[in-house]
């Protein structure tokens, strides 16, 4: 009988899965099944008949962006769902850009352009972890510019309480080594996402703006999966890599990696006056034309957030918080609108600033939404 991996369970009711032939299973019993189970199915539909990162001995990791099942970790991440069913929202996930230092020059980076190579001390992003812990976090995300430059990185993870969040690294690789890899995941790492902007070098190199960068996003890959992290491979879909989807599956394939997951273009950061070059609707019936075929093929894991967002709503303002190298809070990473800064007040006031907008409402991104952009744009000026 195939091992069932608990979700939630109390005398009355429990939800579990099972994975039945590299498929994950939702079921539920319980006495309470009947009344319940109505309330969970829509979240329930998420995870069903879809294909796990990973069964690792008695854990379950369905998602690389998600914390082990069972864990304390993963406990605290359901307790959040449960109280966002009631409009009871807590940043679920927190993307900290600890450093602006980057030797690429991406021409799609949604860190703003300051030149100022900025970036926060190792005791203020303890402070911020220590705050978004006690708000109820289950996935902390280091990023950049280039994290892999910062120096402390490991101290960093290592300070993050793994049984209450698991620790994220988004990396385009330069600096990886074998030697940096282990003491990542010696350090506690969980999951390492590097970034693919083509699945081709000349391509990726490009959009990166400079040489030999795709080199290092494979290295970096490889070095991880060598070192025992869960790896991701993050994509950030546009019109000149949509044409490119079952290239990235082969490749991400053909390294290894648990997940490859695709987001959509956002006009913002150096890509905010390109709002015209954003994904169409033709685009995003290739991309569904790609899920579809692809979901049952021998292969990584796809994470579809385009489809997630389209079903959930957008996260910003109501599960994603992004701190940035100034100490600025955003909504998320693609959202320059701060709401205040970590130097300044605490991370609860400002979270409760930004849950209080009615700007947020769980629907579409609004950095696609050209009058929003304008009247930020023009609050800017």
């Amino acid at each position: 009988m195939n091992h069932k991996y608990y979700f939630y369970k109390n005398p009355f009711f429990k939800v579990y899965a099972q994975v039945e032939n590299d498929r994950v299973k939702m079921k539920t019993s319980g006495i309470a099944s009947s009344i319940m189970g109505s309330y969970v199915s829509e979240m329930l539909e998420i995870f069903e008949d879809t294909k796990p990162s990973e069964v690792e001995n008695d854990q379950l990791i369905y998602s690389t962006w998600m914390p082990p099942i069972p864990s304390k970790a993963f406990d605290r991440l359901v307790s959040s769902q449960m109280s966002a069913m009631r409009n009871k929202f807590i940043p679920e996930q927190i993307t900290i850009s600890i450093t602006e230092e980057c030797p690429n020059r991406c021409i799609h980076c949604a860190l703003p352009d300051t030149k100022n190579k900025a970036k926060l001390s190792p005791e203020t992003v303890k402070s911020v972890i220590d705050q978004t812990l006690v708000m109820g976090t289950t996935l902390v995300i280091f990023d950049g510019g280039e994290p892999l430059l910062y120096d402390g990185l490991e101290e960093l993870i290592s300070y993050v309480d793994s049984s209450r969040a698991i620790t994220g690294l988004f990396t385009s690789g330069v600096g990886m080594t074998s030697q940096r890899a282990s003491s990542l995941k010696d350090a506690g790492l969980s999951m390492l996402s590097v970034s693919f902007d083509s699945a081709n070098e000349k391509g990726h190199d490009f959009m990166r703006g400079r040489s030999g960068v795709f080199n290092d996003a494979i290295n970096a890959v490889k070095h991880g999966l060598d070192a025992g992290l869960l790896v991701n491979i993050y994509v950030v879909l546009s019109p000149r890599n949509i044409d490119e989807l079952d290239d990235f599956y082969e490749l991400a394939k053909d390294l290894g990696v648990h997940e490859i997951s695709f987001f959509e273009i956002v006009p913002t950061g150096r890509w905010l006056d390109h709002e015209g070059e954003v994904l169409t609707p033709e685009d995003l019936k290739k991309f569904d034309d790609f899920i579809e075929r692809s979901s049952h093929s021998q292969g990584p894991r796809i994470f579809p957030i385009p489809q997630i967002v389209r079903k959930m709503g957008c996260f910003a303002g109501r599960k994603w918080l992004h701190v940035t190298p100034e100490g600025d809070v955003f909504p998320c990473a693609c959202m320059p609108k701060s709401y205040g800064n970590i130097h300044n007040e605490s991370l609860a006031s400002v979270w409760k600033k930004i849950y209080k907008d009615p700007v947020f409402t769980s629907g579409p991104c609004l950095m696609r939404d050209s009058e929003f952009r304008k009247i930020h744009l023009e609050l800017k000026q």
